[in-house]
């Protein structure tokens, strides 16, 4: 059964005039906490492979912002966790327009999903996976630009389409061990994502039709296809 984080201990939801990740516009330190307890209280970390923990979102949900202080107080509790993101697997703009793809970069298919898959399978058995990394500012995927070791016990993957109920995608489910969706109001999530593209330098008018023509439509297909999961955010 999906738990909302605020039916756990420590409740993680925001009520009016409290503070937090819905009142703040990202996580406290007593969020986080909260979360940490709760994913390690269900996670099996007697098992020797390493555990794989699912966190997704739309574009603009808070993944990156989430993911990182959850691993540093994970780590922080004895168990050493990394976030491995899944936006290394994004096709070259070469091959996405070559398959009229490049104005929904982004979309589901505009990703290498058999070899996200591949990486996620090896996470689970292999005791040091190199794994590619999206570089932004550049627009393009890095091969081999990060690294998880044997040291590892906890990897936290992120991405849009973790819980993503289509074909190919849906079979990633059973690799983790535990899944955490964000949900966001789409109306938050439309300002986020036109201030993300005025942060890359384009203007209001621009950012707003970039906004509605891809990340909006990648929101609304997510919203329309989700998998269950086992604890929703905030």
């Amino acid at each position: 059964m999906t738990a909302t984080v605020g039916d756990v201990p420590g409740n993680l939801s925001t009520a009016a005039g409290e503070t937090g990740d819905a009142a703040r516009g990202g996580p406290t330190g007593a969020d986080i906490q909260t979360l940490c307890d709760t994913v390690l209280g269900r996670l099996d970390l007697s098992r020797a492979r390493r555990q794989l923990i699912a966190i997704s979102g739309a574009p603009g949900s808070g993944k990156s912002t989430l993911s990182g202080p959850l691993a540093a107080a994970m780590s922080a509790q004895g168990f050493a966790t990394e976030v491995v993101p899944m936006d290394g697997f994004h096709l070259d703009n070469r091959l996405l327009e070559a398959r009229g793809l490049l104005e929904r970069k982004g979309a589901p298919e505009s990703f290498d999903l058999d070899g996200f898959a591949r990486l996620c399978r090896a996470l689970r058995s292999v005791d040091r996976v190199i794994y590619p990394l999206f570089d932004r500012a550049r627009d393009i995927a890095i091969a081999g630009a990060a690294e998880v070791g044997p040291e590892c016990r906890v990897a936290i993957v992120e991405g849009n389409y973790l819980l993503l109920d289509e074909p190919g995608w849906r079979d990633l489910a059973a690799l983790w061990d535990l899944s955490l969706r964000l949900v966001v109001p789409v109306e938050e999530l439309a300002a986020r994502l036109v201030q993300r593209w005025r942060d890359h330098g384009l203007d209001q008018r621009a950012a707003e039709a970039r906004a509605r023509g891809n990340d909006l439509a990648n929101v609304a297909r997510i919203d329309g296809a989700p998998l269950p999961s086992d604890l929703i955010w905030p």
